[in-house]
């Protein structure tokens, strides 16, 4: 869809090692303190999420060169990150009422939604296992379901939680959630309608999955505490 920039190896990593191996001569390094045991379920997720490799996207800008696309596709360039619509999609703008902002988008086709946002990351690690917790605590405080399972992008959290509908009857919500970590940033999909109600049904998640796959994440330069919101901007659109 769009061309990648190829990425050339850097001489600073052969004396990175290079320095480490001479520094372990003389002086006792300090002990590192031991790590804690993980749950056979989050080790089984972390696996699923070392499996994935973001080849086929999504991307960061600094990966792709949308300049030297020729066939004409329309994106849309909404600051944050850069989107390819696709035919039938509905796009919504999620706005922060105090600030204006625009936080996230929700798009859909027809049958099933996708919520996206992006967040700002570390630069050489992962935040994914510090946000499945704290949606798995914030989960059993709703008194709520959850199941971590594979999915497209590595590991994928299935919510299930009690809500009330319009008259006042109880009901439950689901939804599954993307979670794909780039340099400096973290996006972040929350699937809604079919494609979650059909986790199975591949051609109920193919628009959405592509659509996800083909985000482009613009992290910018300014410094940004991990975990906090990359701010989207209305659209425009690119040829």
């Amino acid at each position: 869809m769009f061309g990648r920039k190829k990425q050339n190896a850097k001489e600073e990593a052969v004396e990175t090692v290079e320095v480490a191996e001479e520094a372990s001569v003389d002086e006792e390094a300090p002990k590192a303190e031991e790590a804690p045991e993980l749950s056979e379920p989050e080790a089984q997720a972390r696996a699923w999420d070392d499996e994935f490799d973001r080849e086929e996207g999504p991307f960061d800008i600094a990966e792709v060169d949308l300049e030297a696309d020729e066939d004409d596709v329309t994106r849309l360039d909404l600051g944050s990150i850069i989107v390819t619509p696709f035919e039938g999609m509905t796009i919504q703008l999620q706005v922060n009422r105090d600030t204006n902002v625009v936080q996230s988008i929700l798009v859909g086709d027809g049958e099933s939604g996708l919520e996206v946002a992006a967040f700002a990351g570390p630069t050489k690690s992962s935040m994914i296992p510090e946000i499945r917790e704290e949606i798995i605590k914030a989960t059993a405080q709703q008194q709520g379901q959850i199941a971590v399972s594979q999915g497209p992008f590595g590991s994928e959290l299935r919510r299930a939680l009690p809500v009330k509908d319009p008259n006042g009857n109880a009901a439950t919500h689901l939804s599954r959630t993307w979670m794909v970590s780039g340099p400096g940033w973290l996006l972040r999909g929350v699937l809604l309608g079919k494609a979650t109600f059909e986790p199975e049904n591949e051609d109920a998640q193919v628009a959405l999955f592509e659509f996800f796959s083909n985000i482009v994440v613009r992290r910018g330069t300014a410094p940004v505490a991990p975990g906090s919101l990359l701010p989207m901007k209305v659209p425009e659109a690119e040829g």
